[in-house]
């Protein structure tokens, strides 16, 4: 760790290092496809000690370091094969916990085991189990879900877990010092399967889904009693979406339909007609983020907006102070307190550009200072990376379509050439800042565009439900008029481009490989869905199956006709296949038949199989074959003139 400095030198400092690369140059594949090497890094409740996720070798690591002290300890170690490590909160002042899962395979059905751990930061208290089940209780599938910390009682906490008959969660108080004691807080049957609580630490709500209906029930202070409040049936209305209490128990706030984009309200749960009170909408941008809470009052002091600046919208003036002061020090950045200290006096700031990956630091308000303490990706510190411009276009029946294009780096020599990567989901959407995929081929010369194609999220309900039932439609449409309309804006030759996706965006490669290769030249599918009919089979032992058959469909011809690995006779450009053999979100039989299917009718096909890989290239030696099999692939296909 380096030496602490005054806030204004420091900046100045940035400002500096910054902008002092005078060059490009191809950097090495490790640069980019390396996990990074630190992220998710929080201040321990006092603000004494900072903890942080690190990669090193291929391995994550859970590690802890001093605030006032140049000293490290390393708690969590994982090769990300036997466990993943999904996400860790502190529960008090020198317990972490830490959410887990595992690779699970029973009767032939894969799936993945969630479990929380426990860990103190001086290591005396080992990695192990928060809770275990007793006799004749079943080990819960999802058995990381924390209702709330109780910081009255800092050796507890709520959790909602599956122990007895019902699949559905109870609540619990669970003991932080023994793995089997534990009270049981409330029993409900009627489907709920999350549990929310007021800032007074009582549970408050429920989130139940019967089929496809979705529904909460309210604990009425008054009468203490439940009661049934806001339903909906998913895909078929904008839905209403609970994000947590004020501190005043009466006030909920909620995300819910605004003049065609989702808003954040308020609403009184004491009124019997629940009046919603807008507090914050953006006329042009569903609002999707959480809540941002003060430490010092426990109250809602704004959200967080990806479309507002740094991420974050405060409801009051006075909360927004601070953050002003950091974006003025720091211009043209993404400046973002991730983290505080309980008395709002230390914290960590995270801070980066569209052109650096960004690097960590410890605040301290009082003393006006800021101490370095961790990068991103330290292989790209001081390189001319190129960031994300927003570009919009029309697609074909003139709607309007937002995308991200990523030019090629300066000083790199442009190839000329274009990459369309469309995002998973679909039900999801690219944003700007750092993206280390679209940044490694901008190195290589390639010009990038991140359609956010209809049925994305962050448009509005209108806007996304365009995604269901409708797959090999308009929304693989708009990917052709994406690679139209950046040939016609950039110095691209129009016969060079390919398209590249993963997971959903896989399955649109292979359809565009299949009905558009008058605009593609080449696809790669990474861990892509190749069969409907295959994605809703797997689906049968999965308590989500009606919400999956009514997004993508039952129809058999529907599903038949927009499957790549039927359409395999159509395919005439060559196609690149990436799968994890351990892939638990699409299975990796998804490849493999299609590249079955292709080689069966003489196609120019490719298939590597990632071993132990899993869907979200948490393996960094599969990280980096993709990026290694990608280059190879576009290197052959679209050769530089």
């Amino acid at each position: 760790m380096q030496g602490r400095v005054f806030l204004l030198f420091l900046f100045l400092l940035i400002g500096i290092t910054v902008n002092s690369s005078s060059y490009a140059e191809t950097l090495p594949i490790e640069a980019f496809g390396k996990l990074p090497e630190s992220r998710s890094v929080k201040l321990s409740p006092d603000g004494k000690h900072f903890s942080f996720i690190q990669n090193k070798g291929g391995d994550t690591l859970i590690g802890v370091g001093h605030v006032e002290k140049d000293s490290t300890r390393y708690l969590v170690k994982t090769d990300n094969q036997e466990f993943k490590i999904d996400w860790y909160r502190w529960a008090n002042n020198e317990l972490l916990l830490v959410s887990v899962s595992f690779p699970r395979s029973s009767n032939g059905v894969k799936y993945i085991q969630t479990q929380l751990f426990k860990v103190s930061i001086d290591g005396e208290q080992p990695f192990e189990r928060v809770f275990t089940p007793r006799t004749g209780q079943s080990d819960p599938q999802f058995g990381d879900n924390i209702v709330d910390l109780l910081p009255l009682e800092p050796d507890h906490i709520l959790m909602g877990l599956t122990l007895r008959s019902s699949p559905f969660p109870s609540v619990y108080k669970v003991s932080l010092k023994s793995k089997t004691s534990r009270t049981l807080v409330l029993t409900k049957e009627e489907d709920i399967t999350d549990w929310i609580t007021d800032q007074q630490h009582r549970v408050r709500l429920g989130f139940g889904r019967n089929r496809t209906t979705i529904y909460y029930r309210l604990f009425d202070l008054k009468s203490q009693s439940w009661r049934r409040i806001w339903d909906y049936k998913i895909f078929e209305a904008p839905d209403i979406s609970p994000l947590g209490f004020g501190l005043d128990p009466n006030t909920l706030f909620i995300r819910a339909n605004h003049q065609g984009r989702y808003a954040i309200f308020k609403v009184n749960v004491s009124d019997p007609d629940l009046k919603q009170e807008l507090v914050y909408a953006d006329p042009n941008y569903d609002v999707e983020g959480s809540l941002i809470y003060s430490k010092k009052t426990r109250d809602v002091i704004g959200v967080y907006h990806a479309e507002a600046k740094n991420s974050k919208v405060f409801f009051d003036d006075k909360d927004s102070k601070f953050q002003r002061s950091i974006n003025a020090a720091i211009p043209n950045a993404y400046n973002n307190v991730s983290s505080w200290s309980l008395d709002e006096n230390k914290y960590i700031l995270y801070t980066s550009n569209p052109k650096s990956p960004g690097a960590y630091y410890v605040g301290d308000k009082k003393n006006n200072t800021l101490e370095f303490i961790l990068e991103r990706y330290p292989m790209l510190y001081q390189k001319k990376l190129s960031g994300k411009k927003k570009v919009s276009y029309k697609a074909r029946d003139g709607l309007k379509i937002e995308a991200y294009v990523t030019e090629p780096h300066e000083g790199v020599e442009n190839i000329h050439s274009a990459l369309v990567i469309p995002h998973g989901g679909p039900m999801a959407r690219n944003y700007g800042g750092f993206d280390w995929f679209s940044e490694f081929f901008a190195n290589r010369g390639y010009t990038i565009i991140e359609p956010n194609f209809r049925g994305s999220s962050g448009y509005g309900f209108n806007f996304e439900i365009e995604s269901v039932r409708k797959w090999g439609g308009s929304m693989q449409d708009d990917l052709v008029d994406a690679a139209n309309w950046l040939s016609k804006n950039y110095a691209i030759d129009q016969s060079r481009t390919c398209i590249v996706g993963a997971s959903y965006g896989g399955y649109a490669a292979l359809m565009a490989a299949a009905k558009q290769s008058e605009t593609f030249k080449c696809a790669a599918s990474i861990a892509g869905v190749s069969d409907l009919r295959r994605l809703i089979r797997n689906a049968r032992d999965f308590s989500n199956f009606k919400v999956v058959k009514k997004q993508i469909g039952i129809e058999s011809n529907y599903l038949q006709n927009n499957s790549p690995v039927t359409l395999a006779e159509s395919v005439d450009i060559p196609v690149l296949l990436l799968h994890g053999s351990d892939d638990r979100v699409v299975d990796v039989a998804h490849s493999r038949e299609m590249y079955s299917a292709l080689v069966s009718k003489n196609k120019d096909v490719k298939y590597v199989e990632l071993p132990n890989g899993n869907h979200y290239l948490e393996i960094e030696v599969n990280r980096l074959s993709i990026l290694r099999n990608l280059e190879l692939f576009l290197n052959e296909k679209l050769p530089k003139e």
